[in-house]
């Protein structure tokens, strides 16, 4: 079937794109603090958007590639991670434009020689084999592609590629109506959906038939658009042809040259043979005439016209060499077109360059320097020597070169004079033997770039400390713009006066705070009204406790001299010695038999619960470990845990027999075992130590056993009390999730429940002084609880000072005030609440409470809103949590606004910060600007008060003990490892299935970036990758020594820290990256 019979297919296969392409989402592709995603560049798209640019003109090469590179430039900057393709197929889109296939030739090879980026240009067409291989392989995200080509066999191209990469999974962003700015890049995605995969699976052989038949009939457009021009020579006639140009070259310049240089050269020689064998078969063909080749032709030039031509190419190119870029900048237009005459030998020119540039790769050995491949030739500079000679010459061009450019003129003109052997060419001068023109007459052929309208360039005129110190001396060799300078009045705006007040009734005017729904009235005094708020805070405190279940703290304000402390501090003067009676003796007796009878009445609570249902009295032993803070105590409920564990697993094993075993009661075990051997080793006695020795020798782990308890005699118990795997590998495979941290153990007198990591450590010496700082920590490590020590330093200081905690969502807010809900009380003034929350859609207690949990969008009402000053000013902490939603597509704006007007300090909470030294600079700068704003107005304050000017607000500003100091917080390793699962139905029923994230990895991503900084794996994963590498490679020459029975850091431990597993995760990853670049790929 050739391409007719597909044309209903090929419309039917249009028309479905056109529909889905208003349903495509415009969202940000790249964000700037959060990583990015994998994906592939179309190149044939990138190549016809850059055409397409407004600011492009024909000929104008260097502006071409200008507007690539910035392309790939802005991508790059914001951390994006691609390849760009060019399909072998896709060139023959460009037969009927002859003057793009050197333009896009060039743009391949300078993709290649000159920038870092993956270029592919070994892949056929996007239906071939090896596309298949390449996205399963690299797995890209999307894919951008344009959706309109140069001609309509240039879209059904596309067209075929958007619905080849639908089927296979890939999603679609287009070329066109793309934008970005400092953060973002924006596009229109059009998602791999099931209608999109459906039509792509059902008309699969429709797709391959109507795709060779799109290709057969491009590769006739090919000997269409070339017999014109070389008549009987064929495509491999003709790179045979540049070739064999290209290696006369290279013997007549064996030390190699400039891109431009070798391009002028065998161009001309190989466009001039080529128009020399067009003239004499015209010659030939032509009836009972004989004309001379150098004779001009009704429709074309004469060969000694085209000579010219190429002199005066050569002239430009020589000229190319020498002129700066500024200098070529200033050059005129010529707005004048070439005459029809000369159309055949220019578009024959652009197929020799074609061919020449297409054969560059074959002779690598050849010292070629392609620097310049973006800028091989300039149109208006070669128009506007066409001009002076047919217009404008006088006298012997060559009187004014100068020696530089004319012996660099005369030694490419001779080099092309010594490549055409068939006929003599003529000397380089006189540039100009013939009379006719090139150029066609036009009214105005001219237009001066020095006549436009262009606006001065340079700096506005501004008068800043802040700059003036950073910049110095070097603003005195800048350009500064003059006041009255046309650029600098059109950027003046009149200044709009600040309207509080209607004017017709002289009210307040509302804003979006006052437009918020309130569902309370938190001032109303009213039984019901406040019946209501009641009946709210405690649901959020029910609520929070179902989140966090944590016991309430009582906050109390300090006061700078409280009156308890200065009577406590008195010394009593009365030194008679006190009676003491019976009655006073014998109370600390009876106390501590009372403490001794609830120890014992918990203890056999506890045991009593596990032995009737050993996973309600596995909760209620976690519940009692947590609320109790006596050592001893804690140390008796371990014991009696371990040893109902122990009892319930024999019972359990002699019950079973054959029968699979429960392991869970043997996981419980080893908890208890493993918190008694690291948080109470001073309690435990030489009889302690061999219970635990004697439950681990049940478990079948007789070599740990025996390393806690040398004495122990190795009797053969039956096997059926096994567990049935080694010591080890149980631990990493069921004990991953309570396997122990290093901590610090000495505790800090600031927090009472736990003693906090150092770096937590360093986050309360952040807060106590005032500081700002970015917390880059993964999920579940920890480092909200700054948030909240934060929020207990705010409260105690006063009831005056507000703390404002910003999320990302709604939801987000409502779970972060019921937890502060539930976290804390304290006694307030009947006006004020502990927790206020601000949304779009609602709002309670915004403005009257200490602690306002609210969205960016709202902050920033707040912030801006000439009647929310007051409240403004009682601001002393603002907590950002997962600011990496800087980098949203609509929310991002806020969050950069917020971070740049709060003046307090600040908390930066994020898990997912890609470049965070990068943002902490930056956020530096702006309290450095602060600093310097502050001061200013400090000095202003105290000047206008010995001026007994009235104090405003600010006094109380101007005092408190701000830092203006950002600090960057980072750590990485998370309490609770992360799992990963994917959601599918089987059998009418929801599951989960265990996904390994190496699994989205494949060996070319590891080998040219590594394993991604955040994927790391939990103990089993690792159990699971040694297996899998151990099954692949039955030979391993590492099997033995990554054993996790064999490993340094596992062998013969009762207990394995979460630091041990993370060591052995690390080997193992060095050991797959070593297979990947060792040559190993296939077992990897």
């Amino acid at each position: 079937m050739g391409l007719k019979q597909h044309t209903l297919f090929l419309e039917k296969m249009t028309q479905f794109i056109l529909r889905e392409i208003p349903k495509a989402r415009y969202s940000s592709l790249l964000n700037d603090f959060v990583e990015s995603n994998y994906f592939v560049i179309d190149g044939d798209s990138l190549l016809v958007t850059c055409l397409c640019d407004k600011s492009f003109k024909q000929g104008q090469d260097l502006h071409f590639f200008y507007l690539v590179e910035c392309y790939l430039v802005d991508l790059m900057s914001n951390g994006a991670q691609f390849a760009v393709v060019f399909f072998k197929d896709a060139e023959c889109a460009y037969f009927p434009f002859p003057e793009l296939l050197p333009l896009r030739t060039a743009l391949i090879l300078h993709l290649q020689r000159n920038t870092n980026l993956d270029v592919q240009t070994e892949i056929s067409g996007c239906l071939s084999l090896e596309w298949g291989l390449f996205l399963e392989e690299r797995h890209p995200y999307f894919l951008i592609v344009s959706d309109e080509g140069l001609n309509d066999l240039q879209t059904h191209l596309f067209n075929f590629l958007i619905i080849h990469s639908w089927g296979m999974g890939v999603h679609v962003v287009l070329s066109s109506g793309q934008e970005s700015d400092s953060l973002r890049f924006y596009a229109y995605v059009m998602q791999s959906k099931q209608r999109n995969q459906k039509f792509s699976k059902e008309n699969q052989e429709m797709i391959q038939s109507a795709y060779k038949s799109l290709i057969q009939c491009l590769e006739e457009n090919k000997m269409v658009a070339l017999t014109p021009h070389f008549g009987h020579l064929s495509w491999d006639d003709m790179v045979e042809e540049a070739c064999k140009t290209l290696s006369l070259l290279k013997q007549l310049w064996p030390q190699g040259s400039d891109i431009r240089s070798v391009l002028c050269v065998t161009l001309c020689s190989l466009s001039l043979r080529m128009y020399h064998c067009f003239l004499e078969n015209k010659k030939n063909t032509a009836s009972g005439q004989e004309t001379d080749v150098h004779q001009v032709d009704s429709n074309c030039s004469g060969l000694q016209e085209v000579e010219d031509l190429c002199r005066l190419h050569c002239l430009s190119v020589a000229l190319l060499l020498c002129f700066p870029l500024s200098q070529r900048a200033r050059t005129r237009i010529i707005t004048s077109h070439w005459i029809k005459n000369i159309h055949t030998f220019l578009k024959m020119k652009k197929w020799c360059e074609y061919f020449i540039l297409r054969n560059i790769n074959n002779f690598g050995s050849w010292n070629l320097n392609l620097n310049h491949l973006s800028d091989l030739n300039d149109e208006n500079l070669l128009k506007n020597i066409a001009f002076f000679y047919e217009i404008e010459n006088v006298q012997e061009l060559h009187m004014n070169l100068g020696d530089l450019i004319k012996k660099d003129y005369e030694h490419l003109w001779n080099s092309v004079c010594h490549l055409v052997k068939e006929f003599d060419v003529g000397k380089p001068f006189p540039l100009r033997t013939t009379t006719g023109y090139f150029l066609g007459r036009a009214l105005s052929p001219v237009r001066e770039t020095s006549l436009e309208n262009m606006p001065n360039l340079g700096f506005i005129p501004m008068t800043s400390a802040v700059i003036d110190a950073f910049v110095g001396d070097m603003l005195k060799d800048l350009p500064i713009l003059k006041s009255d300078d046309p650029v600098v009045t059109s950027l003046v705006k009149r200044k709009k006066s600040v309207v509080l007040f209607q004017w017709h009734a002289h009210k307040l005017l509302s804003d979006d705070y006052d437009r918020t729904k309130c569902q309370f009235d938190e001032k109303s005094r009213d039984h019901h009204d406040v019946n209501l708020l009641q009946k709210d805070r405690t649901f959020q405190q029910f609520y929070g406790k179902s989140l966090e279940p944590v016991f309430r703290k009582f906050i109390v304000t300090q006061s700078a001299h409280p009156e308890e402390e200065s009577s406590g501090g008195k010394i009593s003067q009365d030194t008679k010695p006190k009676k003491h009676t019976k009655k006073q003796t014998r109370r600390p007796l009876c106390q501590k038999q009372e403490e001794e009878d609830q120890r014992d009445d918990l203890i056999s609570s506890v045991e009593k619960e596990m032995r009737e249902n050993l996973k309600s009295g596995i909760k209620k032993l976690e519940d009692c470990l947590m609320s109790c803070s006596r050592g001893p105590v804690k140390f008796a409920l371990e014991m009696v845990g371990l040893t109902v564990c122990f009892e319930t697993w024999k019972e359990h094993c002699r019950s079973e027999g054959k029968i699979s075993k429960d392991l869970s009661i043997a996981v419980h075990m080893m908890e208890r075992i493993h918190s008694l051997l690291h948080r109470y080793p001073e309690f435990l006695l030489e009889q302690d130590y061999q219970f635990i020795a004697k439950c681990l020798k049940y478990l079948g782990f007789n070599d740990v056993a025996k390393s806690l308890d040398p004495t122990l005699q190795m009797t053969h118990h039956k096997k059926k009390y096994s567990v049935d795997i080694e010591p080890a590998r149980f631990q990493l495979q069921y004990l991953g999730h309570c396997l122990i941290r290093d901590e610090r153990e000495d505790p800090d007198p600031r927090v009472q429940d736990f003693s906090p990591d150092t770096w937590q450590r360093e986050l309360l010496d952040v807060v106590d002084n005032n500081e700002s700082a970015v917390i880059v920590a993964p999920t579940s490590s920890g480092k909200t609880f700054a948030s909240y020590y934060c929020m207990e330093k705010v409260l105690k200081e006063s009831d005056e000072g507000v703390l404002v905690y910003v999320a990302p969502t709604k939801t987000l807010v409502s779970q972060v005030a019921a937890t502060v809900q539930n976290r804390f009380t304290k006694m307030l003034p009947n006006d004020t609440a502990l927790c206020g929350v601000y949304t779009p859609d609602y709002r309670c207690d915004a403005l009257n409470c200490q602690v306002l949990v609210t969205v960016p969008a709202c902050f920033e009402i707040l912030l801006l809103s000439p009647h929310r000053q007051y409240w403004v000013e009682r601001i002393r902490y603002v907590i950002f949590d997962e600011v990496h939603c800087l980098g949203g597509e609509i929310e991002g704006k806020y969050w950069e606004h917020l971070l740049v007007m709060i003046r307090c300090p600040f908390l930066v909470l994020s898990a997912t910060i890609s470049n965070p030294e990068r943002f902490t600079e930056w956020l530096k700068s702006v309290k450095q600007y602060w600093k310097q704003a502050d001061k200013m107005m400090e000095e202003e304050f105290i000047s206008g008060k010995k001026g007994g000017r009235r104090s405003n607000s600010l006094e109380d500003n101007l005092h408190t003990n701000q830092s203006y100091e950002v600090r960057l917080v980072i750590y990485g390793e998370r309490y609770n490892d992360l799992e990963k699962h994917i959601c599918s139905v089987k059998h009418d029923d929801v599951c989960f299935d265990h996904y390994h994230p190496y699994a989205a990895l494949t060996t070319d991503y590891i080998e040219k970036y590594g394993f991604p900084c955040d994927l790391t794996l939990s103990p089993r994963e690792s159990i699971q990758l040694y297996d899998t590498m151990a099954e692949v490679w039955k030979t391993w020459p590492r099997a033995q020594e990554l054993d996790p029975e064999e490993f340094s850091l596992f062998k013969n431990k009762a207990l394995i820290k979460k630091y041990d597993a993370r060591k052995y995760e690390e080997n193992l990853k060095a050991e797959l990256t070593s297979w990947v670049k060792n040559g190993n790929v296939k077992k990897g």
